[in-house]
């Protein structure tokens, strides 16, 4: 397969690069100017790299032709910048504009990312078609992607699929992610300091979530959003206490210190019937493994 990859730097992108080559397939990375993070994407003879900002895909022309678009790329992704509007309605039109690039190299499949966050509260089990409320502009942004690629795909002949991530952990992840924020306390020796961590989360490692992409690239079924995660749930508490006995067994956990951030999902658990019964994926790292897998990376 000949895959053309957005966000190809990020830890989910570098994933599927990764998974990709062991499976055989050629990779075009396109990566933001001037990028500092090319590192993260793996040499070899089957991945090519192309550098262009999102702002210039409805004029970029790439040489060959491909055969799935994975598009990863997006703008604003944590803090306050998910709330920032104009930053968000952008993202919306570089999709699109990510829908075309796709059609013009030769693509008949585009899959795109998705968020947990298009869902906004909820109290059960994530589905495709579990309604959506987005609280916030990135997740309003993001399911207003996925609504107008979904159309535009239809009308350009492409088969369209959408991926909603939960929570993805891995090497490569930002330093400004939970996870990410108690492995390094616990690294050197600090407490972390956290929320009560009574929310209901489904973690699921950054090799399982390319291994989702690259299934739903070959044998995702047409027009179908799918709700990406391990399919369990446990208390972030659990999370917490499984990465510090790992890690730090002697150091102790400060909860309840720091308040939920907004829009603070609690309920947040995917049911992957649908992707595994399509595509055959099931996810293969447990939570440990991949907490091992980041500490020794």
């Amino acid at each position: 397969m000949r895959i053309m990859l957005t966000g190809a730097t990020g830890m989910i992108g570098s994933a599927i690069v990764r998974m990709a080559l062991a499976e055989q397939d050629s990779v075009l990375c396109i990566v933001r100017k001037g990028t500092k993070r090319l590192g993260n994407i793996p040499a070899s003879p089957s991945v090519s790299v192309v550098e262009c900002d999102a702002s210039g895909y409805h004029s970029l022309t790439v040489e060959g032709t491909y055969d799935v678009c994975i598009h990863l790329a997006w703008d604003k992704t944590f803090g306050q910048g998910r709330d920032q509007v104009d930053s968000q309605l952008a993202n919306i039109q570089y999709t699109l504009d990510a829908v075309r690039l796709a059609k013009r190299s030769g693509c008949s499949v585009f899959v795109g990312a998705g968020s947990q966050a298009e869902y906004g509260p909820v109290t059960v089990d994530l589905k495709g078609d579990t309604p959506v409320h987005p609280e916030s502009g990135y997740g309003i942004a993001k399911y207003a992607a996925g609504s107008f690629s979904r159309l535009l795909c239809s009308q350009l002949g492409l088969r369209f699929n959408w991926l909603r991530i939960l929570s993805v952990y891995g090497p490569h992840d930002g330093k400004q992610t939970l996870i990410s924020y108690v492995i390094d306390c616990l690294q050197r020796g600090v407490s972390p300091e956290l929320t009560k961590c009574e929310q209901l989360w489904d973690y699921c490692y950054a090799d399982d979530i390319a291994r989702a992409f690259l299934a739903v690239a070959h044998r995702g079924r047409d027009g179908m959003t799918y709700p990406l995660g391990s399919g369990q749930g446990h208390q972030f508490s659990w999370y917490v206490e499984t990465i510090r006995n790992l890690v730090a067994p002697d150091v102790a956990l400060r909860f309840g210190v720091k308040p939920y951030y907004p829009h603070q999902p609690m309920h947040l658990v995917a049911d992957i019937s649908e992707l595994t019964n399509d595509t055959g994926w099931r996810p293969q790292v447990s939570f440990a493994d991949g907490i091992r897998k980041i500490v020794q990376h």
